[in-house]
């Protein structure tokens, strides 16, 4: 079924809405959240969570791009389940790895950073992402956005696992000095 279809059955507020979502989304789904929670259980129960907020978001939203959305919906829902369960240490998953090489080029301080600063920021590392060759730019996505591990990135983009380290450590240095060139604080 297409998007367009699935959509105008959430429109319509039918059931069988959820049933083509899971058809035709499950996979990617559960590949978005496991990379984040790294526990089959957490992404089964998650992904749940993220069948009840689509259903709940359309209407009123209709969005343009269906995968995109729904996407967005599981990463967003599976890092707050992240953070909910790492209240408890648990071991780390490809989430927390990311998160620690990306420390190297873009600070976490939550204390007092602003809406619009944080803004500014994510319009800044998008400015930087389009600057580069969309290889680099695609093995930036999978290893910061969805959190795929090193291996799986070296698979689907036929590249060994050592330039796949080279092309992000060289695109996270030169991250760095782009916001430092304007004006972030590393």
């Amino acid at each position: 079924m297409r998007d367009e279809q699935i959509i105008l059955l959430y429109t319509e507020r039918k059931e069988s809405a959820i049933t083509e979502t899971k058809a035709a989304y499950e996979k990617y789904l559960m590949k978005i959240i496991g990379n984040i929670l790294g526990d089959f259980q957490d992404s089964l129960e998650c992904v749940n969570d993220v069948y009840l907020k689509i259903w709940n978001s359309i209407p009123p939203h209709k969005p343009a791009v269906f995968s995109t959305y729904i996407g967005k919906i599981a990463r967003e829902t599976a890092i707050d389940a992240y953070r909910k369960h790492n209240r408890q240490k648990r071991k780390p998953t490809e989430y927390t790895v990311s998160l620690e090489e990306l420390g190297e080029c873009v600070s976490g301080n939550g204390d007092t950073e602003k809406e619009v600063e944080l803004r500014y920021l994510g319009k800044e590392i998008s400015n930087f992402l389009r600057s580069l060759p969309s290889d680099y730019c695609t093995v930036f996505v999978m290893r910061y956005y969805y959190s795929d591990s090193i291996k799986d990135i070296s698979a689907c983009m036929k590249m060994s696992e050592a330039k796949v380290k080279g092309i992000l450590h060289r695109t996270r240095k030169g991250l760095k000095k782009h916001l430092e060139k304007e004006g972030f604080e590393i």
